[in-house]
């Protein structure tokens, strides 16, 4: 066991004990200073967004969708939002995780963060959420619901949207099913195979979403983790609303799905906003 040397100025210790990156006892080890370096390198690169929201509006508003126990929302709770403002909304459909975290947020006393149990069509209909919101987060969100976060932050017309993809098992399923097709284009040599079929489903996935946001006006910059260098969900897609929508981009998703018989997909990765 090691002393806190590395923990930030001002983080709550009782916070990093109930997420479990530090030990019950307040200590840090190998594997919560890895934990750690991973919390702080992702907060690293999304505190910028967070400032910039901050400049426009010291009341701004971040979603945190599919929010699971709420670890991403606690951490730029405590670390940004507790000293300089805003207010935090966290989404998660299951209700037991949604009552654990207000209990939490209680014990801290961090006033200013909500929490909805609800799905993505619920909270968009929420009067209780904004109507628009500057932030709009998902930290693995599983399936389709990272495709479901970032609707919610286009139709919420969102300035930042931040997504660390998790599995989606919908477009490999799709080039699974209509196999018989492809194997007429010399292309589908590329995910012939079943493991194939996997990663490529899942990167192209992570392609046409970003090529989604591009076309809806937003600046896409996708990046790698430091520190989940051994996870498979280590890809991070930013996106900074700077109002130049891009057709091309949107040509070229609709170019894909044809090419790749996704067709049936088209209502997911281009959806009506």
């Amino acid at each position: 066991m090691e002393d806190l040397k590395d923990i930030k100025p001002n983080q709550s210790i009782e916070l990093l004990k109930s997420l479990h990156i530090l030990t019950r006892d307040g200590k840090i080890n190998q594997d919560s200073r890895r934990k750690l370096k991973q919390v702080y390198h992702l907060y690293q690169l999304i505190e910028p967004y967070l400032e910039k929201a901050l400049a426009t509006d010291p009341e701004f508003t971040l979603v945190d969708h599919g929010a699971g126990k709420s670890y991403l929302g606690f951490i730029l709770y405590d670390l940004f939002l507790k000293e300089k403002g805003g207010d935090l909304y966290a989404i998660e459909h299951r209700p037991e995780l949604i009552e654990k975290a207000k209990k939490l947020a209680e014990t801290l006393k961090f006033d200013r963060m909500h929490f909805f149990a609800s799905d993505i069509k619920h909270a968009l209909e929420d009067t209780l959420i904004p109507s628009t919101v500057d932030i709009v987060t998902a930290l693995h969100a599983c399936d389709t619901a990272t495709d479901d976060a970032i609707l919610f932050g286009l139709k919420k017309k969102a300035q930042y949207i931040v997504i660390i993809p998790c599995c989606q098992a919908e477009v490999a399923k799709t080039l699974r099913s209509e196999k018989s097709d492809q194997l007429k284009n010399t292309l589908s040599e590329v995910w012939r195979h079943p493991i194939h079929t996997r990663e490529f489903g899942s990167h192209l996935t992570n392609v046409l979403r970003c090529l989604l946001l591009e076309g809806m006006g937003y600046k896409v910059t996708v990046t790698e983790l430091v520190g989940w260098e051994h996870s498979m969900k280590n890809e991070l897609i930013m996106a900074e609303n700077i109002h130049q929508p891009k057709k091309i981009a949107l040509d070229r998703l609709e170019e894909i799905l044809k090419t790749c018989h996704l067709d049936s997909l088209k209502s997911r990765f281009l959806p009506i906003i």
